[in-house]
C-alpha cells in the first residue's frame, strides 16, 4: 500500500465516513476510492484537491507525510496554501505560459475544473508580455457593478497567490471559492485573529461581508485589466482614501468584537 493511499484510507475513516459517503462529496465513483485505497489508481490533482480540502490539510502533506505520526496541529498547518505543483496550466509554442480566460459563463463551471489540465486546456488564451514571466496569471470576466469604476465585462487579469495568508489589506483579489464562486473583492486579511477574510466592493451600495479562510481554492492578485469601456474618472461609486480608511475602521470593529465572542 502507498503512502497517499494509506492517508486517504485513514483520514477517511478519522471523518468516520464510508467509501461511498466519501466518493459521494468528492464527487466521484465509490469503486474509485477502493481503488486509491488499495494502490490500484493514482488520484488526479483536482481529486486530491478536493481531498485535502475535505481533510483540511494540503495536497502536500496528503501525498508527502505520513499522517498517522502528525499531530492536529502539525496536519492542519499547510491547508491555507496551494502550491503552484497544484495548478493546471498550459504553455505556447515558446514554453511560456498563456494567460488563460474564464469567460463569465464559464465561471460556474470553473469550480470544478480548476485543477484539470482538460478543462483548462479548452478555456480561451492568450499572451501579453508586459506581464513578468516569473510568474502564473489567469484572467477572469467579471459580472455586476460592485466595484465600479470598474465595469461589468472589465476581464481582471491576475497572479497567483500560494500562500492566502499573503493577502494583502485594502489589495483587490480574483478570489475563487466554494460558497460564492468567482468574485472580484478588496480584501482585508484577518486570517491571523478570526480566520476570516473581509471582502469590500469599491461601490459603497454593497455591504461587505466575511468568508472562512478555508472557504477559499484560489487567490489571483490583480495586476492588470482590458475593458472595451473607459472608466469614469469623476464616478462618484469610486473609493477614496477617507472611505477606504473608514471601511478600515469599521472591519477593526467588527473584529474586536468577534474575539470578544469566541469562548
Amino acid at each position: 500500500m502507498s503512502l497517499i493511499s494509506e492517508n486517504i484510507k485513514f483520514l477517511r475513516k478519522q471523518l468516520g465516513l464510508t467509501q461511498g459517503q466519501f466518493a459521494e462529496q468528492i464527487g466521484i465513483k465509490r469503486s474509485l476510492v477502493g481503488a486509491y485505497e488499495e494502490s490500484r489508481a493514482d488520484p488526479r490533482i483536482s481529486n486530491l484537491i478536493k481531498m485535502a480540502a475535505l481533510f483540511g490539510t494540503s495536497v502536500d502533506i496528503l501525498i508527502n507525510k505520513n499522517v498517522m505520526r502528525l499531530s492536529e496541529s502539525e496536519l492542519r498547518t499547510d491547508n491555507l496554501k496551494r502550491g503552484k505543483e497544484v495548478l493546471a496550466i498550459t504553455v505556447n509554442e515558446s514554453g511560456r505560459e498563456n494567460v488563460e480566460l474564464v469567460p463569465q459563463k464559464a465561471a460556474a463551471g470553473y469550480l470544478n475544473g480548476y485543477a484539470d489540465p482538460e478543462y483548462i486546456k479548452e478555456l480561451p488564451k492568450f499572451q501579453l508580455p508586459v506581464l513578468p514571466g516569473n510568474a502564473t496569471y489567469r484572467a477572469f470576466e467579471i459580472t455586476g457593478d460592485s466595484m465600479l469604476p470598474i465595469l461589468p465585462g472589465t476581464i481582471i487579469i491576475g497572479e497567483f497567490v500560494e500562500d492566502i495568508r499573503d493577502i494583502k489589506n485594502g489589495k483587490t483579489y480574483v478570489l475563487v471559492t466554494q460558497s460564492e464562486g468567482v468574485v472580484y473583492k478588496r480584501v482585508f486579511n484577518y486570517i491571523k485573529d478570526t480566520g476570516k477574510l473581509f471582502l469590500v466592493s469599491d461601490n459603497r451600495q454593497y455591504a461587505p461581508y466575511q468568508i472562512d479562510a478555508e472557504d477559499v481554492i484560489e487567490v489571483w492578485s490583480s495586476k492588470a485589466y482590458l475593458s472595451l469601456q473607459f472608466p469614469d474618472a469623476n464616478d462618484s461609486n469610486e473609493v477614496s482614501t477617507e472611505q477606504l480608511a473608514t471601511i478600515v475602521l469599521d472591519l477593526q470593529k467588527e473584529i474586536v468584537k468577534l474575539k470578544a465572542e469566541q469562548p
